[in-house]
């Protein structure tokens, strides 16, 4: 008997070994294939490694994204190939941010995307200083490739027109203005300039006028190339801008629709079931919106007291001080909440900036990056402080500037987890902070409950509106009045946006649907979890992530509940 039970141990310790083994050399066949690609897309200037700054800008002619798409279509195929069950639980979640990657990849160049190259000066010119004198030439070096770019989008936009695959004129009327100040002759007024006038203490007196006597004549050089651009747009591209405003309506316009509406969400969601789950969330909303709007003493309907706020001047700054200096007294308060929420922070700041010039007249209320918040004072008017918290806590802390540095003070992770993104994922993660600001006590009046509820349901229109825009035949005016009707935007946000979803077909879409999987999951972890539930490991758990696809979000919270809710860095972070 006792040697029955021996010869039986050592099968059960062989097949454990085996599968260990198997595991291993799985993990491995991934790990080689993800750093290659890696290291390929770096050798192609597609992505920034870890070494000295990049010198060159990238090929973006058909023929350098032909040969890019077979080498993405190679390694979807070796991907294939390896045995998802025989991966490790972290190697796991890198194979789906690396499918999802290269599938996103293929997506855009089966409907050659890169025709579609209208906007691509939008973030050319850097608005910060480099660190070292090595990354002023290697900026020296990119100005100098730019005319050779430059030639090369105007090459795909010309290929766009002949094909119909054009933006829609409506939604970009004078959007070329925003090349004018690239192409200005005198380089110290150029965007592209700007990191001259802001170089740090850390470069040698000796060596700056030299490096800013080189910035000049490099931009002003390259401003050729974005006069010769602007002309391009202006006789040429906008004419011949197509006149629909549907994605539906583009070359195998109903499969774009689709793979788009995948990409940006990593769910799989037919136009129509988004469509739904909008109206759900846009009738939910505007039960919330009355009863606040109830409790700040309006006595009249709903929209009169959109009017009241888009129009009564308490509620916009007088200058682009007070409107910067709002949202840094939102962005230290939640400062002071941080503690209490997240467990893991890092240690890397940004600051808060407004929205550079040549882009602040289209761009949105603002952005969130690894270096600084920008806030939009273009047009003080229409830029309402009562949504200055929901948008601090969305762009700066906790959203994107405070996930950008997280990131880049991350676990040692393969370096497709560090820079892929994912919208669900991100802009989820940032609504959701949104929404947690109601229990910092950010939102201090009945109008900045509001102005959060604005934002929730300007999210929410969006699933009506980019669906109903590109699926189901609405126009642009149906769109505009749809947002406006439903949320206290100002009307030249409410033109911006709608013009955005015009343009970006899909891509609103995620929003919503991210922050409707986290507070799902949050509930159920609560439920689950009773008195043992803390926020923090909570948030840790997701944050800890990094971006990945909206179903690898889902699958980890349910094991990480299933575990019993536990500090997920107890090495880094006393419970």
């Amino acid at each position: 008997m006792r040697r029955h039970w021996f010869i039986a141990a050592a099968l059960v310790a062989a097949s454990v070994s085996t599968g260990a083994l198997a595991q291993g050399a799985a993990d491995q066949q991934l790990k080689a294939l993800y750093d290659a690609e890696w290291q390929w897309r770096v050798s192609e200037n597609m992505a920034r490694g870890e070494g000295p700054p990049n010198p060159h800008m990238p090929h973006v002619d058909a023929a350098s994204q032909a040969r890019r798409a077979a080498y993405w279509s190679d390694a979807l195929k070796k991907l294939d190939a390896i045995p998802l069950d025989q991966l490790s639980p972290e190697e796991r979640i890198n194979a789906e941010v690396f499918r999802e990657a290269l599938e996103g990849f293929l997506t855009e160049y089966r409907f050659k995307e890169y025709e579609d190259a209208f906007g691509f000066w939008t973030w050319m010119a850097p608005n910060y200083g480099f660190g070292s004198v090595e990354g002023y030439k290697a900026y020296l070096s990119r100005l100098s490739e730019m005319p050779r770019y430059v030639d090369e989008q105007i090459a795909n936009m010309r290929a766009g027109i002949k094909r119909g695959f054009t933006r829609s004129a409506i939604a970009v009327k004078g959007r070329e203005k925003a090349v004018e100040p690239l192409a200005s002759t005198d380089a110290t007024a150029n965007p592209l300039y700007q990191p001259f006038t802001m170089m740090p203490a850390s470069i040698p007196a000796d060596q700056i006028a030299p490096l800013q006597a080189q910035g000049k004549a490099a931009v002003a050089e390259t401003s050729k190339a974005f006069a010769k651009l602007l002309t391009f747009l202006q006789t040429q591209y906008m004419p011949k801008a197509r006149t629909e405003t549907s994605a539906e309506a583009l070359p195998d316009g109903k499969a774009y629709y689709a793979a788009k509406l995948r990409q940006y969400t990593t769910l799989d969601l037919t136009p129509d079931e988004i469509h739904e789950i909008g109206l759900k969330e846009v009738a939910r909303i505007k039960a919330d919106m009355d009863r606040t709007m109830k409790e700040s003493g309006w006595t009249g309907d709903f929209a009169g007291f959109l009017h009241f706020l888009k129009t009564d001047p308490q509620f916009y700054a007088k200058t682009p001080y007070e409107l910067l200096a709002k949202s840094s007294y939102v962005a230290n308060k939640i400062n002071g909440e941080l503690k209490n929420t997240i467990g893991l922070l890092p240690r890397y700041r940004f600051t808060i900036r407004p929205t550079p010039d040549n882009i602040a007249p289209f761009a949105t209320g603002g952005n969130g990056g690894l270096e600084s918040c920008k806030m939009n004072t273009y047009n003080l008017p229409a830029r309402p402080l009562y949504t200055i918290p929901p948008l601090t806590a969305h762009e700066c802390a906790p959203g994107h500037s405070f996930q950008a540095a997280l990131a880049l003070e991350g676990p040692d992770r393969p370096e497709i987890r560090k820079n892929t993104y994912f919208s669900g994922y991100g802009e989820g993660w940032a609504l959701y902070m949104e929404w947690l600001g109601t229990k910092w006590g950010i939102y201090e009046t009945p109008y900045d409950e509001f102005g959060r509820q604005t934002y929730e349901m300007w999210r929410a229109t969006r699933l009506v509106i980019d669906t109903g825009l590109h699926h189901k035949g609405w126009t642009r005016q149906q769109a505009y009045d749809y947002l406006r009707n439903h949320t206290a935007l100002s009307d030249h946000e409410v033109t911006i946006e709608t013009d955005r979803y015009i343009t970006s077909p899909g891509q609103a879409n995620a929003y919503k649907l991210g922050e409707l999987l986290i507070r799902r999951k949050r509930a159920e972890a609560e439920k689950a979890l009773g008195d043992r539930f803390d926020q923090r490991w909570f948030h840790d758990v997701i944050l800890g992530l990094g971006a990945v696809p909206l179903p690898t979000l889902e699958r980890v919270i349910d094991e990480w509940i299933a575990g019993g809710g536990k500090n997920p860095n107890p090495d880094l972070v006393a419970d």
